[in-house]
C-alpha cells in the first residue's frame, strides 16, 4: 500500500464525503427539510463517519485510527438505520433508500478491511515508534 500523508487521500474518506454530500442534499428539500430533529440527526451522523476517519488519521496513532475507524463504521450503520426510518415516514423512495443503503454497506465493508489491514501492519504511528506489544 503506497504511503498516504493527508487523510483528504484516502478512499474511504472521498467516499464517505460524496454520501454526505448526498445525505445533505437529500434533506434539504422535502418532507425531510421539516423534520428539524431527524433531519439534524442523519446528517450528522453522515458526517461523523467522514469526521472520524479524519480525526483518527490525524492522531497519528495506529490504535487510535483503528478506534475512529470503527466509530466511524458504527456511524455509517447509524445512517443506514435512519435510512430505514425514513423509507417508513414515506420521506424517501425505496429506489432511492436501497441505492444509499448499498453504497453505506460498501463503505462499512471498505472500513472493516481497512481496520483488518491495519491491525496486521506493523505500521505503528509515531505514538508507537521503538514499542512492541
Amino acid at each position: 500500500m503506497a504511503t498516504i500523508t493527508n487523510f483528504e487521500d484516502l478512499e474511504i474518506w472521498q467516499t464517505v464525503r460524496k454520501l454526505s454530500l448526498r445525505i445533505f442534499e437529500l434533506t434539504q428539500s422535502g418532507p425531510f427539510s421539516t423534520d428539524y430533529r431527524f433531519r439534524d440527526q442523519i446528517k450528522a451522523a453522515a458526517r461523523s463517519v467522514m469526521d472520524n476517519i479524519a480525526e483518527g488519521f490525524e492522531r497519528s496513532s495506529k490504535l487510535e485510527f483503528i478506534n475512529f475507524l470503527s466509530i466511524a463504521k458504527g456511524s455509517a450503520g447509524e445512517v443506514r438505520s435512519q435510512l430505514h426510518a425514513a423509507l417508513d415516514q414515506k420521506y424517501i423512495e425505496e429506489l432511492l433508500q436501497n441505492e444509499l443503503m448499498e453504497h453505506y454497506k460498501i463503505l462499512s465493508s471498505k472500513i472493516a478491511a481497512f481496520i483488518s489491514y491495519l491491525n496486521q501492519s506493523v505500521i505503528k504511528g509515531q505514538k508507537f515508534a521503538g514499542r512492541s506489544k
